[in-house]
């Protein structure tokens, strides 16, 4: 019985000299770096590029939308009148143009041509009547101031008959090419209106673009819309990826196509990414400060890492800590 005892205390005190060694020991051993990052997703926002008042918003968030899918329309009445306005100057110019086209109406031209027989036969009267006067100042009845008189009003009804004539031509032949051509391209002009006006109105349904899960409605039926305001925001998952905060001395351990291993808390496992992207952050509130005997400070980059196996259901916002050896 007292070799029993004897033996029982030597080797409690080297069970407690073995368990206070091996403290010392783990205490001294150096603890690996943990690095805590969290998921982040391509997410891209759904707006008009003209203002209005909101009629209807189809979506709410949690919603999956597919691309083309209707998301919000507006109600712009202003926009339905300069449609209005836009219609109406592209009728007027092309009427302008088939008119430049077509050239004088039917009866224009034979107004024209009237007039140019008026002349003619007041041109013919005149010249008989000259005749006339000729024979009698030859034959010494009448003075010549008599003939000189009819001279000139029959070179008068001459120049009065050409001047019928061109505008008979002018009727004829119809408006000039450059003519034509100025009501054509105005008319060209006027189209363009109304498509550039015709799409501002198309812009009032307004549609995604991407695949994704809505994940931000800020503007609801009766809001004022500005230009260009984000009404709705589609997170598009499958585009997602990991973003740390790494000190410039790690960075050995986040080169470009590195992988590594992140353990993800919501998941309750360990996933693979491979750095995409590195880049150093932006103000030097990012600078860490080492001591005195190394004389530098060490700045903070950003990695980016996508997932390997990209069927992991992951979420933005998900936490993500990497354990880094020393």
């Amino acid at each position: 019985m007292k070799s029993i005892k004897s033996l029982v205390l030597p080797v409690a005190l080297i069970g407690v000299a073995t368990w206070v060694g091996y403290s010392f020991y783990q205490a001294n051993q150096p603890k690996p770096i943990r690095i805590q990052g969290q998921i982040d997703a391509q997410q891209y926002s759904v707006s008009s590029k003209v203002p209005g008042r909101i009629d209807q918003v189809f979506v709410r968030k949690g919603d999956q939308v597919s691309q083309g899918q209707l998301i919000f329309n507006l109600h712009s009445p202003e926009i339905e009148a300069k449609l209005e306005q836009a219609k109406a100057g592209e009728q007027a110019a092309g009427a302008l143009a088939q008119e430049a086209e077509k050239g004088a109406r039917t009866q224009q031209i034979q107004a024209a041509k009237d007039q140019w027989q008026k002349a003619k036969a007041a041109s013919a009267l005149m010249e008989k009547t000259y005749q006339r006067v000729n024979n009698l100042y030859n034959d010494g009845v009448v003075a010549e101031q008599k003939r000189d008189e009819a001279k000139t009003q029959w070179e008068a009804a001459k120049y009065t008959e050409s001047a019928a004539y061109q505008m008979f031509q002018l009727a004829k032949e119809g408006a000039r090419d450059e003519t034509k051509l100025a009501a054509a391209q105005k008319a060209r002009a006027a189209a363009g209106a109304v498509a550039e006006v015709e799409a501002y109105a198309e812009d009032t349904q307004i549609k995604s673009w991407f695949d994704g899960e809505v994940s931000q409605v800020l503007l609801h039926s009766g809001e004022l819309a500005p230009q260009g305001f984000p009404v709705v925001t589609v997170t598009d998952m499958s585009d997602a990826w990991a973003v740390l905060n790494v000190r410039e001395d790690l960075l050995k351990s986040f080169t470009k196509g590195a992988q590594f291993s992140a353990y993800l808390p919501a998941l309750e496992q360990s996933v693979e990414f491979e750095v995409s992207h590195v880049s150093a952050m932006g103000d030097f509130a990012t600078w860490r400060s080492t001591d005195a005997t190394q004389g530098f400070d060490l700045r903070t980059f950003e990695v980016e890492a996508r997932p390997v196996d990209q069927t992991l259901n992951l979420r933005v916002g998900m936490s993500l800590v990497v354990e880094l050896q020393p």
